[in-house]
């Protein structure tokens, strides 16, 4: 494992913290409501436990890093963590750290997707749809979660296609990943447009290069911005089917149907 990677991970997120301060600042001083306040790491697990010990070679390495999730490995003697959007294993002795994806030949099957995949699924059935902005038909056959950006063209593409998806069944739950980070213009229009009255349109003005304007309010876009980089997010629009499954980037609304029906949802 190489330390500097793992430095460089906790430097990105403190950099972003510290990014955040502030705008939390000026929200205070204006009086406005706060944030939906960020979720945290995972509780501590018990003093000597694997998952203790796994945890805490890590934070020989890093003092500063926050691990989403911790459990038994598929492989014996070894802890599987989540850090950062990243699968760790972890020797039960804490000694030995390997960085990368579990594949089992036999089975045909990348383990770490499916550790991944768990982890999405509990953390976004956290979010409740008052915190997302939904795009609907009247009987959806498949519901997707979608990290999205204002300013990003393939979700620019993917919202111009919003009544195409919805005809094939889908429904389309966007959560707000504004990729420029806290304290850009784009992470602000992206609050303004969860501050708006009617959402859905404030949301396709901005994704057609409109500006939005919008009384400050407690929004979830710096929840959801954190969220989306403990998921894993390398890229917008990132995709979700129900079972935590990611898409491998955009899809248009044919390619979408035939994912979903291919299993990506079972």
């Amino acid at each position: 494992m190489n330390p500097r990677l793992l430095l460089a991970t906790a430097t990105a997120a403190a950099s972003l913290a510290a990014c955040a301060k502030p705008m939390a600042a000026e929200n205070a001083k204006a009086g406005d409501a706060k944030p939906v306040p960020v979720a945290g790491a995972i509780a501590k697990p018990t003093a000597g436990s694997p998952e203790a010990r796994a945890i805490d070679a890590l934070h020989k390495v890093n003092p500063g890093l926050k691990v989403d999730r911790a459990t038994a490995a598929p492989i014996a003697g070894f802890r599987e963590l989540i850090v950062g959007g990243q699968t760790l294993y972890v020797s039960d002795d804490g000694r030995y750290v390997l960085q990368g994806n579990l594949y089992d030949v036999n089975a045909k099957k990348d383990l770490s997707q499916d550790t991944m995949a768990a982890l999405r699924r509990e953390e976004l059935a956290k979010v409740p749809a008052s915190q997302r902005i939904v795009f609907a038909p009247a009987n959806p056959k498949y519901t997707v979660s979608v990290f999205t950006d204002i300013q990003c063209g393939f979700c620019q593409k993917l919202h111009s296609q919003i009544a195409q998806y919805n005809a094939q069944g889908i429904a389309v739950e966007y959560l707000a990943f504004p990729r420029m980070g806290p304290a850009s213009d784009d992470f602000s229009q992206m609050e303004a447009v969860w501050c708006s009255a009617d959402r859905g349109k404030a949301l396709t003005d901005a994704k057609n290069g409109k500006r939005i304007n919008a009384a400050r309010c407690t929004n979830p876009v710096a929840m959801e911005y954190d969220l989306g980089r403990r998921l894993g997010l390398t890229g917008t629009p990132m995709i979700v089917a129900p079972n935590g499954n990611a898409a491998p980037g955009y899809l248009d609304p044919t390619r979408m149907k035939q994912w979903l029906d291919s299993g990506a949802t079972q």
